[in-house]
This record gives structure tokens, sequence and C-alpha cells, in this order.
């Protein structure tokens, strides 16, 4: 098996060899092709392992240059990692990038002379428990710099980045004027992410409406505690990250441009949109949650009636049978017909109660 994944290894490395000469050609190709190109840009691959199913590897971290500008991207952060990029960036904090490593960060923003530590959550979808999970992203902003660590799951960021490689246009449209476009251009895409995440669960109440007077008890009450723990996690999540970006919006920093302001303020106002949508969910989720337990509870009373009317039903019935299974002389003893007489009273009894309940709308 070792044997294997060494051949396998060396495989994988000539294929990206290969691959990172072809670029390197293309990106000569493009240079003799397009010389007065007024953004020059190179990709590089600073460390590549590869996860097979029964092998842990740690991913790639890969640096985007375009002229002064540079995006690092990391994905599942190592310590080696964090070492390089101490050496890269040497006014960034220990702290900070103590803080890379940690999985447990609160969103937070702090502003240091020359740069900008910036940790975000992002609602992430988790099919197997049906709920919305944080997936954290950590941005350092400087000068001429963007460094963007993640878990490599979220589909805006990972997207966005494989663009920029492969299309001129995405990365004057992203970098724009520097670090600051393209921070700007991350926490827009991450913020539009979580529209379609909260359509889904828009769909998720209309589906319990629909069902709610017609289906199931039991499944009805878990598609609600479901949905309802679901928008639990998203307004944890959503709410944290609007005073991160109204700090950007009010931000003085050097690093932030003052004309980024109305956009920030776009991108407030488009948090402040979710937050007003997962709490109108929250709202109808719980009026939802109401209803089902006053239709179970109407179902239960309903059952509780029948059983109550054949109880009392049979409080007579009881009574006779058990007077005439005494060993005393009572009357009719001795008639022949004794037993039909008992028995129909009993029936004249259970049917005269029936009609009386009936009457008094009690079935």
């Amino acid at each position: 098996m070792y044997g294997w994944v060494v051949k396998a290894n060396h495989a994988i490395t000539g294929v990206n060899s290969r691959l990172y000469n072809i670029s390197q050609s293309i990106n000569e190709v493009k240079k003799e092709s397009e010389p007065d190109l007024p953004i020059v840009c190179s990709r590089q691959i600073i460390k590549s392992q590869v996860n097979f199913g029964f092998m842990w590897g740690a991913m790639a971290t890969f640096q985007l240059q375009c002229n002064r500008f540079v995006w690092t991207n990391i994905v599942h952060p190592t310590r080696t990692d964090v070492d390089r990029l101490a050496q890269s960036y040497p006014d960034v904090h220990p702290l900070h990038l103590e803080d890379l490593l940690s999985q447990t960060e609160r969103p937070k923003i702090d502003e240091s002379e020359n740069y900008l530590f910036v940790v975000m959550h992002f609602p992430l979808w988790d099919a197997k428990h049906r709920m919305s999970r944080p997936s954290e992203v950590e941005f350092i902003l400087g000068r001429n710099y963007l460094v963007t660590v993640h878990e490599g799951v979220l589909k805006p960021l990972v997207r966005l980045f494989s663009r920029c490689e492969l299309y001129e246009s995405e990365r004057n449209t992203v970098f724009g004027k520097g670090a600051n476009d393209a921070f700007y251009a991350l926490i827009d895409h991450l913020v539009d992410y979580m529209f379609p995440i909260l359509r889904k669960v828009d769909a998720n109440i209309r589906d319990i409406e629909d069902t709610i007077f017609s289906g199931d008890a039991r499944e009805v009450i878990r598609d609600i505690a479901l949905v309802r723990r679901d928008i639990i996690a998203l307004r944890r999540i959503i709410r944290h990250q609007v005073p991160i970006v109204e700090t950007l919006e009010r931000s003085e920093h050097r690093i932030i441009r003052e004309d980024l302001e109305e956009y920030f303020g776009d991108t407030v106002d488009h948090l402040l949109a979710a937050r007003d949508i997962i709490d109108e969910d929250s709202e109808v989720i719980s009026g939802l949650s109401e209803t089902a337990d006053t239709l179970l509870n109407h179902r239960i009373n309903e059952v509780m009636r029948v059983l109550t009317v054949i109880s009392v039903i049979m409080l007579p019935l009881t009574l006779i049978s058990g007077i005439y299974g005494m060993n005393v002389d009572l009357p009719l003893n001795q008639h022949p017909d004794a037993f039909i007489v008992v028995v129909g009273s009993m029936v004249l009894t259970a049917t005269l109660m029936l009609l009386y309940f009936k009457r008094r709308k009690w079935l």
C-alpha cells in the first residue's frame, strides 16, 4: 500500500509540474501577443499535497499576483503555512497568526497600524443534519496584499479565486484598484451566497404549510423542529456579521479607501435584509409550531372524548351485570328468559345513553 501511495504521489507531482509548465507557456504566449495589457498576473503554488481517501494531507496554499497586489489563499492552514506567512508579512501580529489555526473564533475585526484582521462566519448547508453550520473565513488586508484563510467549502470564495486565475476580465473586475476592491468583492459574494440558503428555508416552510393539516402529525412536528433549528443557526450566524460590516463602513483606517463606504453600506443593507428575512421566518415557524400543537391537542381531545363516552356507557352495563352476578335471590332469577331480559335491558340502556350524548352534541 505504501509503495502505491508513493507512486501515486510521484505521478500527481509530475502532472502538476506539466500543468504548471503549460500555464507558464500560455502566459508567455499572452505576453507576446498582448504586450500592452495593464495587469500582469502570475500564479504560484506554495505547497501541494494530495488527500487520498485513506491518507490525510494538507491542501495547497496559492498566491495570485497582479501588478503589486498579491492575494494569498490558504485552505486548511497548518503550522507551516502560518510560519511561512509570518516570514512573508512580518508586520502581522503573532496573536493574529495564532488565530488562523483556531476554528472557534468569534466574528471580529481588529485594526492594526498597517493592516486589518477580520474574522467572519458564513452559512454552509449540512445536508446530513439538515441545518446550516458556520464556516469561518479570516481576512488579513494590507496595503497591497490580501490573505484569506478558510476550509475550502464555501463555493463563492473557491469559484471566485478560480475565475480570477482563468479570466483576465474577472481579475480586472475583482482586483480593480487593488486589495480594497478584492476584499469588498469577496465579502459581497459571500453575503449574496446567504440568500439561496434563505430561499431554501422559505421553501421548507411552505412545504410545512401545505402538509400541516393533512400530513402525519409526528412528521410535521419533526419537520418544524428541523426548520426551527436551522433558523436559529442562521440567525446566530447572520446577526454577528452585521456589526463587522458596519464597522468596515464607518472605518477611517488608512487601509480602507473612503469611496468604499457606500459599497460596504450596500453590503450592510443586504445583511439587514437577510436578518429581516430570517426573523420573519422565525415568527412564521413559531406560528406553525403553535398551530401544530393546537391540532395535536385537538386530535388527542377527540380520542379522549370517544374513550370517555365508551367508559360512561360501560358503567351502567357493568353495574347490571355485577348485580345479576351475585349469588342472591333477585327478580327474574327463576325466569326461563332471564338472560335475554338482562341483556335486552343492557342494550336498551346503552342505546338511550348514546341518543342522549348525540342530542347534547358530545359525539
